[in-house]
This record gives structure tokens, C-alpha cells and sequence, in this order.
């Protein structure tokens, strides 16, 4: 896992907590990698107790388990849990984005351009903590826009759960630079007021789960 020093502002528990699960979501961590407290403090430079602390947040979450002894193991996303995940989602995202497309305010489309812009930029440079960061609060404030509390909260938890584990094979190759500019084209049809295509779009969108960010063959669709 790259070495990241912490910035001030949330709790180092957090901080630490959130760095980890993005490297888990992203396959940088990949499942069955083994993690040692001290050896993980030592690369946030920090000390011992808030990442003892993160690593038991994230095994409530279920994302390491404990090895007595020796530390924490990242735990796998069964395909089928996997595909389960991505089902669900297909179910509330691509309407959701349908229904935004008749709605979509035009002042906040400079915003969200420069949202697209940083998930592109994080795609570009490599950099796999900011470009999920960046798509994440890209697409759950886009569905905020839609005023429902639950359903964002309900995407972002089906988000979180999503593993990406052939993401970090991505970043040498075309692929991740196309589904990040898939971004700017979500927009184009939301600010178009086209429902059928920007629903169509965040379908092929999330079956990346199960294709690119799986580490699976995927046919990039015509647009």
C-alpha cells in the first residue's frame, strides 16, 4: 500500500479507516493481504492506536478479519455476493439518473463538470484514493439532487460494498481513462434532459463491477 501521510481535519481513526478502505475497495490492498498495526502505523505516520482502532472499524464492516497474533487479513467479496451487490444497485441507480435528467439544474452543472474533471484527473495521474473519492461524492451528490436521504444513504452503503479488485491493473491501460470520462457524458445527457440515455449510461456504468473493475474482458459500448 503507498506510503500517505495524513492531512488535519477528521480524527486520525477515521483518516486511517478511510485510507485503508479505499485501498481494499481498489484491490491495492488485495484479499488475503495480511496488515500489522505497527507496521501501518509506521506508513501514516502515525501512532499505533487509531489504526487499531480503523482496523476494527473495518472489521465490523467486514472488510479485514482478525488473524490472532498477527494483525488483520483483507477479507474477499465472493462473485456472487459481488454480483448481488451490482444488481441491486442497477436497480436504484440507472432510474434514479433517469428521473435527475428531467430535473437537472443548469446552475449546478459547472459544479459537477469540475467534479468530472477531478475523477478524470485521478484516472489520469493514477492516483486510486482521490479518483474514488472524487467518484463517489460525484455520483452521491448527484443523487441528492433528488432530495431522497435514504436512497443516498442506501447507494453509498452498495457503493462501499462493491470491491474494485482490478482497478490498480487498470491504471496502465485505456480503460480506467474511459470509464472516467463516462462522467462527463453522464452529464451531457442529464443536461440534455435525455432519461433513456443517461439511464442507459450509468447501466454500463456500474456493470464495470463485474467487468473492467473485476478484472474481466468488457467490449467498451458505442456511445
Amino acid at each position: 500500500m503507498t506510503s500517505r501521510r495524513l492531512e488535519p481535519g477528521e480524527s486520525l481513526r477515521v483518516r486511517v479507516g478511510r485510507m485503508l478502505s479505499l485501498a481494499i475497495i481498489s484491490g491495492e490492498l488485495a484479499p488475503g493481504t495480511l496488515l500489522t498495526v505497527p507496521r501501518t502505523a509506521e506508513q501514516f505516520a502515525v501512532s499505533a492506536t487509531p489504526v487499531r482502532e480503523a482496523m476494527l472499524d473495518l472489521e465490523k464492516r467486514g472488510f479485514v478479519e482478525t488473524v490472532r497474533n498477527k494483525g488483520f487479513r483483507v477479507t474477499a467479496v465472493s462473485d456472487a455476493l459481488l454480483h448481488d451487490i451490482v444488481e441491486i444497485r442497477l436497480l436504484l441507480e440507472p432510474p434514479a439518473m433517469a428521473r435527475l435528467a428531467g430535473e437537472f439544474p443548469a446552475d449546478r452543472l459547472a459544479d459537477f463538470r469540475a467534479q468530472a474533471d477531478a475523477i478524470v484527473a485521478g484516472a489520469r495521474s493514477g492516483d486510486l484514493p482521490s479518483y474514488l473519492l472524487a467518484d463517489q461524492r460525484f455520483h452521491l451528490e448527484l443523487t441528492a439532487l433528488l432530495g431522497n436521504e435514504v436512497l443516498v444513504e442506501t447507494i453509498a452503503d452498495l457503493r462501499e460494498r462493491t470491491r474494485l479488485v482490478g482497478l490498480v491493473s487498470m491504471v496502465e491501460s485505456s480503460r480506467l481513462h474511459l470509464s472516467a470520462d463516462e462522467h462527463h457524458h453522464l452529464l451531457d445527457h442529464l443536461a440534455e434532459g435525455d432519461a433513456d440515455a443517461a439511464e442507459t449510461l450509468m447501466r454500463q456504468h456500474i456493470r464495470h463491477a463485474i467487468g473492467w473493475w473485476a478484472g474481466r474482458a468488457e467490449e467498451p459500448k458505442p456511445r
